[in-house]
């Protein structure tokens, strides 16, 4: 299913994302560097198993960026005009290597866009959930998205 419309959500509209993801070792370690985070509890495993975690703890960012991936397909893919903002990120449980990710989306607001006429302002709550049924993280996404195309009478 690709992107909506603004007209084709109502607050309250919940989706199940059907893509699922486990994360790898690999995923950790290249999105770390690529992005020149040098955290010993991502990349150290003697550090990280000195820890109160005992392993590996999966890059924070990459489990925020996951959860949007996972949720565009069904939410923003071809109707985005942009990203707005992001907001009330929290990660309540920590990440593994191993652990399946799949994430939620509620459409917790709607406003027609002042200054775009031909968009309106989607307000996301994404919830991503591992395999034990634990939010791991969750954030407010503001998106603008496109209305519709009316054809002149």
């Amino acid at each position: 299913m690709a992107g909506r419309y603004f007209e084709d959500w109502t607050i309250g509209d919940r989706i199940e994302h059907e893509i699922r993801r486990t994360v790898t070792e690999t995923d950790n370690l290249l999105f770390s560097t690529m992005t020149h985070n040098p955290q010993p509890l991502h990349l150290d495993i003697e550090a990280a198993k000195a820890s109160e975690f005992g392993r590996i703890l999966v890059n924070g960012t990459f489990t925020f960026a996951l959860m949007v991936g996972l949720s565009v397909g069904e939410t923003t893919l071809g109707t985005l005009v942009a990203n707005l903002g992001y907001d009330k990120l929290v990660h309540p449980k920590p990440v593994f290597i191993g652990d399946t990710m799949r994430c939620q989306t509620e459409v917790t607001d709607l406003k027609p866009s002042k200054s775009r006429p031909n968009a309106g302002i989607v307000t996301f709550t994404h919830r991503l959930i591992n395999q034990r049924d634990e939010i791991v993280c969750q954030c407010l996404r503001t998106a603008l998205i496109e209305r519709r195309a009316v054809t002149p009478q």
